[in-house]
């Protein structure tokens, strides 16, 4: 049986090293020179080792690439908390009660998962713009929870799902309300959900482009994205000073995926299944 799924194990080589081969270029091309960049000979090691470009975009334009940083910090965490303190209440009621138009709702957050992005960006700044909080994070951070909650909803409600509903009943014989025993008995049991939630709606805002590139005008209010972007324009492109800062942005991400790995792989094997 072993070795009649060699091919099989061939795939998953040949895909992984698909997958894996851009960031390992990128990763060469954060350490590479200007000149070695731009050399017509084809090179993924670099023939000279250089930290020139990571301490370039560090110290660019007094620190304003560090204030890129912050800005993105501050709202991929904010959206993060205004998505799970809206998602978990959300899909606590979603799974333990039955209420008029609970299967419309359902379907209206599968329906929001279906439509690209790009196409919430007109709304979303007409919204945005009528509340007066164009350039602002808390426009920013309001636009990315419209995105993120839906998503975080599902996910949470299937987790809700495979707690026993005993474990409340007998928290409510104690004395406990819904919601004391939603506090004191769901959300304990429901960490590696939340972790998953919470880990989804930070990439979202941590990553997110266009949105962004719409409603903020003021340069040192932009977010990482946007910041890479002034690396590469019409007239200059500056590849190697964009994949130092790309591997500098991927790297806070990475730090809080390896330490709450264990949490995100229970929450998803457990919200995935039902029973």
């Amino acid at each position: 049986m072993r070795t009649s799924n060699w091919w099989v194990h061939l795939l998953l080589i040949a895909a992984s090293a698909i997958a894996v081969f851009p960031v390992l270029w990128i990763l060469a091309t954060s350490f590479k020179s200007r000149a070695e960049v731009f050399s017509t000979e084809l090179s993924i090691v670099p023939h000279t080792f250089t930290w020139d470009n990571y301490v370039h975009v560090l110290t660019r334009a007094d620190g304003v690439f560090l204030q890129w940083m912050a800005n993105s910090f501050l709202v991929a965490l904010l959206t993060a908390l205004v998505a799970l303190s809206l998602s978990t209440t959300a899909a606590y009621a979603m799974s333990r009660f039955r209420f008029a138009g609970k299967r419309a709702i359902s379907f209206s957050f599968f329906l929001t998962q279906m439509f690209p992005g790009a196409l919430l960006i007109v709304p979303l700044y007409r919204i945005v713009n009528a509340l007066g909080l164009l350039n602002s994070y808390l426009g920013l951070v309001l636009a990315y929870a419209t995105v993120a909650v839906p998503f975080c909803v599902m996910m949470l409600k299937n987790y809700f799902d495979t707690i026993p509903y005993e474990l409340e009943e007998a928290a409510r014989v104690d004395g406990l309300s819904h919601f004391g025993a939603f506090c004191r008995i769901v959300l304990p049991l429901s960490l590696p959900g939340i972790a998953v939630t919470g880990f989804f709606a930070f990439i979202t805002a941590w990553n997110e482009f266009l949105i962004a590139l719409t409603f903020m005008s003021e340069q040192r209010m932009y977010t990482l994205p946007i910041g890479l972007q002034q690396f590469v324009n019409q007239f200059n492109s500056d590849w190697h000073y964009m994949a130092a800062g790309a591997i500098i942005v991927t790297l806070p991400v990475l730090i809080v995926f390896l330490l709450a790995q264990r949490y995100l792989i229970t929450g998803l094997s457990s919200g995935g299944t039902k029973g």
